[in-house]
């Protein structure tokens, strides 16, 4: 076994959002490199396929419950405290995307969206503070379109926005705890969500603005957080990680 395999051994994780695409893909790359891994979703049906696709294995905690909902979180936490005690990695995953003009959201989109995509990681983060051990490490799921403006992507963008500044604040606030908090911002990743937001016929177009010249894949970003939660990345702090085959920063040929 590689060094890079045992990076997790002893280690507790948490992935909300873990149900599928790249939070299922975190989960399972943790629990390969040895973590126990605690994973959250709102749907108990989804969860428990979840489960089995991990193995079935013992080392797997699903909590149901809504990130948005402060009582399932705090009956989350009492689940992990009653379970491990302590929490030593936060991937905190659970986001929906939006995708309409500015003119046309309606209040209650906005406060659906702002409830999950920022709302949901914020009080994540303050919930579990509690149990993170000295030297733990929070990743936290960001997007691309908080680097460069898209049409019809004002709501969302501004949620990941307001989540990659929680990367900046919190590596302050937490820091002298020795807990390291960054963002990741994944391009467009094959994804259900990526299929339930981009028709089959936008896809071409998608991928034409991508420098690697494709969709990225769900494990390609539990690569990067699972080397962002790890001691090789412990002077990483308060940074965002773009995971976009270049989309942002280069133009295609």
């Amino acid at each position: 076994m590689t060094r890079n395999m045992i990076r997790f051994e002893d280690k507790i994780a948490l992935v909300t959002g873990g149900t599928s695409g790249m939070g299922l893909a975190t989960a399972r790359r943790l629990l390969a490199e040895g973590a126990q891994v605690v994973i959250t979703g709102r749907d108990k049906t989804r969860l428990d396929a979840a489960v089995e696709e991990l193995g079935g294995d013992d080392r797997v905690l699903a909590i149901r419950g809504d990130v948005a909902n402060l009582d399932d979180l705090d009956a989350l936490t009492a689940a992990i405290r009653n379970r491990h005690g302590r929490l030593d990695v936060v991937f905190a995953n659970a986001g929906v995307a939006a995708f309409q003009p500015h003119a046309d959201i309606a209040e209650a989109e906005f406060d659906r969206i702002v409830d999950i995509n920022f709302k949901g990681v914020f009080f994540t983060i303050q919930k579990t503070v509690p149990l993170l051990s000295e030297h733990a490490a929070i990743v936290l799921n960001a997007s691309w379109t908080l680097h460069r403006g898209l049409p019809g992507a004002s709501l969302y963008a501004a949620t990941k926005a307001a989540v990659h500044n929680l990367a900046h604040t919190l590596a302050a606030e937490l820091g002298p705890r020795g807990i390291r908090v960054n963002s990741v911002s994944p391009g467009y990743i094959e994804t259900p969500m990526f299929h339930d937001n981009i028709s089959a016929e936008a896809q071409t177009a998608v991928v034409a603005e991508v420098a690697a010249g494709r969709v990225g894949v769900p494990e390609e970003v539990a690569d990067a957080v699972a080397f962002l939660a790890s001691s090789e990345a412990s002077y990483i702090n308060g940074q965002d990680l773009i995971i976009d085959g270049g989309l942002v920063a280069a133009v295609a040929a």
